[in-house]
Order: structure tokens, then sequence, then C-alpha cells
């Protein structure tokens, strides 16, 4: 297992009693390098919405776990926040939860000479993504060509 993966698994495992005991929900954890800074990021949230007390929280409870396991050999700077308007669906509740709402999908490589595509999110497996198309056409995406996939939102 990659140093990255490990550590975000042993974050979650850390911070997952944290999120339960406050009903929020995680999200995702990541350990991404940008420039010469790692950063460890947690994504929460909640119905109606994270707030930046809620993140100032688990920020705190979290810093502290964090410093006592002392896991993560390099400097890293801790983030805690909501996963925005754009987040990718990444976990299978992710999908679940979008079904029938619009996505947008970009793909590695060109599939059927696009490589992005706008529908209704139809179903998923771990193979697959079906969207149906604005002409109706139900289109079968493998998940291996994802590049990202989200929700669109309006402004």
């Amino acid at each position: 297992m990659a140093k990255r993966e490990d550590y975000e698994q042993k974050t979650e495992k850390l911070l997952l009693p944290i999120i339960e005991a406050n009903q929020f929900e995680l999200v995702d954890v990541e350990y991404v390098k940008e420039g010469s800074n790692w950063y460890l990021r947690a994504y929460i949230d909640k119905e109606g919405g994270i707030t930046v007390d809620d993140c100032e929280m688990v920020s705190r409870a979290l810093s502290d776990l964090l410093d006592q396991k002392d896991f993560i050999e390099d400097a890293y700077i801790l983030e805690v926040s909501s996963p925005g308007l754009g987040r990718p669906l990444k976990k299978e509740k992710d999908f679940s939860r979008s079904i029938g709402k619009e996505v947008e999908v970009h793909l590695f490589k060109p599939l059927n000479k696009k490589k992005e595509y706008i529908g209704l999110l139809q179903a998923f497996d771990k193979k697959n993504v079906t969207i149906q198309e604005e002409n109706g056409e139900l289109l079968l995406i493998p998940r291996a060509d994802i590049a990202l996939i989200r929700l669109t939102f309006d402004f």
C-alpha cells in the first residue's frame, strides 16, 4: 500500500468517531503534495451544510489525535472543509444519492469522439456508469475511463 493511501486510511479511522458523534458525513480524506507542501484534507458534510465552526471543531479534535498517533512522517498542513458544490462523486454513497440528478462526466480518452458528457445519472456499478443524455439516449461509460464525475450546478 502506498504511503498516501496508508495515511488516508489511518486518518479516516481516527475521524469516524468524531464524525459519527456529531452526525456529520465524512465525504473524503486526501493526502496530497502541492508545490513543496503536503496537505492532509478531510471533507465533511451534514444535512443543511457544514459551518466554519463545524470544521474548526473537527480540525481541533483530529489534530489532537494525529499528534498522539504521530504516523505521518512528513510535515503537512491539516485542512478540514466542506466538499463544496463541485465535489466529485467518488464513493458508492455519492453515486447512490445522485441517481436521477444531472452530472457532468470528463473522460481520460474520447468515447464516441467526445471527452465530456452531461446527462442524468441512471445507474452505476463497479465497472460502469450509465447516464441519460439530453436526446434521451442511454450512454454506458466505463468507470476506468472517467477522470471526473460530479453534479452539475447552475448559478
